[in-house]
């Protein structure tokens, strides 16, 4: 399904990084960042613009073929990895940051990713995250058909025990990203830090 979405014409959401991304950027050291779920790539290039060490993953090899094409466009590099996430393993304290920019994914798989993520950030470090919420469902706006797919705060505290929350909310806000997210969705935003 996403090889076939990211073959379409120009780039499904956009080439502009997302609005949260960009808001907290400053929270985000310079080091090893992983992206999950990247896509096309739009936010792990913006990420390498800044002048981050980018790898980003994703099961569409024809969205990181995207990716890698918009890097060079942008007169930057970053580092592609083709695999699903139930079989991709974030290795432990290997990363200054981990981008998840709408990674949805079912519950389980969700839970064991998550646990990853703490594990894999080195001290310091730094999760940056935004999903849709259950409530999304109703505004038919983007994102996944099924609330397993969606992430609430709640859920999130659990999933990510370990991390220092500066920044953890579930808000209605206008997603304007391509042509698949636009209007106003339910979101969660978190940004999570490790000691």
């Amino acid at each position: 399904m996403w090889d076939e979405r990211y073959s379409e014409q120009g780039f499904a959401y956009g080439t502009e990084p997302n609005a949260f991304l960009v808001s907290v950027i400053e929270q985000i050291p310079r080091g090893e960042v992983l992206c999950l779920c990247e896509g096309e790539g739009r936010n792990a290039v913006y990420l390498a613009k800044q002048g981050c060490r980018v790898t980003a993953v994703d099961a569409s090899a024809v969205g990181m073929r995207k990716a890698q094409q918009l890097a060079t466009q942008q007169g930057v590099s970053i580092h592609t990895i083709v695999s699903d996430l139930e079989h991709f393993v974030i290795e432990a304290n290997r990363w200054e940051a981990i981008v998840s920019i709408f990674c949805h994914v079912p519950a389980a798989l969700r839970a064991r990713v998550h646990q990853q993520c703490v594990a894999g950030l080195k001290s310091g470090g730094v999760l940056v995250l935004e999903a849709y919420t259950p409530k999304q469902l109703e505004y038919k706006t983007g994102g996944p058909a099924h609330a397993d797919m969606t992430m609430n705060l709640q859920a999130l505290h659990e999933e990510l025990m370990g991390l220092h929350f500066s920044h953890a909310f579930e808000i209605d806000r206008d997603v304007i990203e391509g042509k698949y997210h636009t209007g106003k969705g339910a979101v969660v935003q978190v940004v999570g830090h490790k000691a």
